[in-house]
């Protein structure tokens, strides 16, 4: 590698004398334009620095000369929202979910409104179009955990399930080998019962007789006879084929030794009344209400 520079016999353009692998560098200088913008931009940035908030703090940040923030001119645009939105939302307020569902403007209004505040709040866990996942009901479907009347819906709204509020839906799966309730062969037994009561197939050599006892024993006091659930336990229904975690015989007996305890929190004083009836009245109509 040489080091000075020189003119390629080649292009007759100046180098700068270095050279890798035969390739020589050109000192090609950039355009007077591109450096003059390049400086430009160094000023517009300090300047942006010193009138705009831009460096952070210990705990807050510098506000700038002009005190502009972009979250206050949200703040303000959603003020003026709710300020036009006023007498719709106190109507809305006031009025009860079945009168709600029976005047068309503020149907179509709480079914706006939740779904804004659906999309912003439960999405994450009952996905966009409220579909569930595993772990995550459906809410389009008519199958409940805790009911889906519109006062029910607004009360698991309300209050969650498992939550800590003092209203909250109690009762969870026991963990039946976690706790040594049941044996290994014993859950697999009534997993497998289980998985009958909806028409699922059973594994080779399964005894239909153990299952339905050991679920006589132990599940029925949630579950119900024939496994048919019961809303006020949160307990599912076993027979329709729609499971929460899951029907592969694998998940069932991860379900039955492990427990099931999953935590929907209380909106009660994260949002306001009239939201929480506008969002109940959303996911009523999402086709799965009763």
């Amino acid at each position: 590698m040489t080091d000075h520079s020189e003119i390629d016999s080649v292009t007759g353009r100046a180098t700068t004398g270095h050279e890798w692998d035969g390739i020589k560098e050109l000192n090609t200088p950039l355009p007077r334009w591109w450096v003059i913008c390049f400086y430009l931009t160094i000023v517009w940035s300090i300047g942006y620095w010193v009138v705009y908030p831009a460096w952070p703090l210990i705990s807050s940040n510098t506000t700038g000369l002009f005190g502009y923030s972009s979250r206050a001119d949200v703040a303000v645009e959603l003020a003026n929202l709710e300020k036009i939105r006023g007498d719709k939302m106190a109507a809305l307020g006031a009025a009860s979910l079945a009168d709600i569902e029976k005047d068309p403007a503020l149907l179509a209004l709480a079914r706006a409104k939740g779904k804004t505040v659906f999309g912003d709040n439960c999405a994450p866990c009952h996905g966009s179009g409220a579909a569930g996942a595993k772990g995550f009901p459906n809410l389009n479907d008519d199958d409940w955990l805790w009911g889906g009347t519109l006062d029910q819906i607004m009360q698991t709204i309300q209050f969650g399930a498992r939550s800590g509020h003092a209203k909250t839906h109690e009762g969870q799966m026991l963990a039946f080998g976690k706790d040594g309730v049941l044996k290994p062969d014993e859950i697999v037994t009534v997993a497998n019962y289980v998985r009958s009561l909806s028409g699922l197939s059973t594994r080779k050599g399964y005894d239909p007789a153990k299952g339905e006892k050991i679920f006589a024993d132990n599940c029925v006091a949630c579950h119900g006879d024939g496994g048919k659930g019961n809303q006020e336990l949160g307990a599912p229904n076993l027979t329709d084929k729609i499971w929460l975690y899951g029907s592969d015989e694998a998940t069932l007996i991860e379900t039955i030794s492990q427990g099931r305890a999953g935590v929907m929190p209380a909106w009660e004083g994260r949002l306001d009344p009239s939201t929480i009836k506008a969002m109940a009245v959303y996911v009523h109509s999402l086709g799965g209400g009763k």
